[in-house]
């Protein structure tokens, strides 16, 4: 059988040795142990040799002064940033949108002065690159408004070839993305319906001067990329031949020649159209085949242009570009410099 051996007895002496350690020697420099002092790695302070412990030197006699704001200067820079808010141009830095703001946008920042110093809350959608808002709108509670101009949607991915989306500005050109991966300005069809989205969305963003793209599903929306350009005045166009895979829609309204049956559909076409009081071509374009789907005639469009706006509505030259203006008794507009009747 194993006998348990005891451990000896060593009294108070490992606890007397540990109180040596521990106990203060009133001679050293060191607050805490009484270790002597050597140089810190702080500017101005000590540090003892045997606890590590650091203090500030009294001897020291450093200049350096740390420089602490006042209750005073604190002060200042308040009173500063409300003078800047109350000018109106303090939001606006904010919000990176210093110039070309509306009489509208700027009374609505004056508006909300109050309410974003006391911590309003906004928000906006943003594009897939990190960027601020160009163009805040609001309505008549101080609220925020939607930036989208437009939208894309991709309503099956059967595509027989030929699509082409347009983004065009009356004066300013037409931008056109085709189904085609190999052109610079071409996309590719996804394996879904939101990968195809996702893809038109990358190339109009890489590409685009006109719009900035968000996807959302199967859908794109657009927003302006120059808050001086109008958001009327933007031309969204879609030519699908074949099955009906991609519509364009603008202000709820969908831009697509076979959604109109009566002729009250196409004056809401034509309102919407020349909202901006010009006819681009691709506008031209689908006007036209609207009225192939259900048969009205040029003279009847042109009487219908004139019961909505008067003879004051234009059409893009396809040749120069410039506006054009409306011969009522020949129904039709004519480009002088280029002697081209449109």
């Amino acid at each position: 059988m194993m006998a348990l051996r005891k451990k000896p007895f060593m009294g108070n002496k490992g606890l007397d040795a540990a109180k040596g350690n521990l106990s203060v020697d009133d001679e050293g420099d060191c607050p805490r142990c009484g270790g002597n002092s050597v140089s810190s790695s702080i500017q101005d302070y000590l540090a003892c040799d045997r606890c590590n412990y650091e203090w500030k030197d009294p001897n020291a006699t450093s200049g350096r002064q740390i420089h602490r704001d006042s209750v005073s200067s604190e002060s200042q820079l308040v009173k500063q940033f409300q003078e800047e808010m109350a000018s109106g141009t303090g939001l606006s830095r904010v919000l990176g949108i210093e110039q070309n703001l509306t009489r509208e946008q700027q009374e609505g920042l004056t508006r909300l002065q109050d309410k974003w110093i006391d911590g309003m809350q906004g928000h906006y959608n943003a594009a897939s690159e990190e960027r601020k808002p160009l163009i805040i709108n609001f309505d008549d509670d101080d609220n925020i408004l939607d930036t989208n101009v437009g939208k894309i949607t991709i309503i099956s991915n059967n595509f027989d070839g030929g699509e082409e989306i347009r983004i065009e500005y009356p004066g300013r050109g037409t931008e056109f993305y085709i189904l085609n991966e190999n052109h610079e300005n071409g996309w590719r069809k996804g394996r879904t319906t939101e990968e195809t989205a996702r893809n038109i969305t990358s190339i109009i963003n890489r590409n685009s001067g006109f719009v900035y793209a968000n996807q959302n599903q199967n859908s794109i929306s657009f927003e302006l990329r120059d808050n001086s350009l109008n958001p009327g005045a933007l031309v969204l166009y879609v030519d699908d031949p074949g099955g009906k895979d991609i519509v364009a829609e603008k202000d709820g309204v969908t831009l697509d020649a076979t959604s109109v049956s009566i002729e009250s559909d196409y004056q809401t076409a034509v309102e919407l159209v020349l909202s901006d009081g010009i006819i681009t071509p691709s506008e031209d374009q689908l006007l036209w085949a609207m009225r192939q789907h259900i048969g009205i005639t040029e003279e009847r469009h042109v009487q219908i242009i004139i019961a909505l706006f008067g003879d004051n509505a234009t059409k893009e030259c396809t040749g120069c570009g410039k506006p054009t203006p409306l011969v009522k008794e020949h129904s039709s507009w004519y480009c002088e410099p280029c002697n081209l009747w449109l």
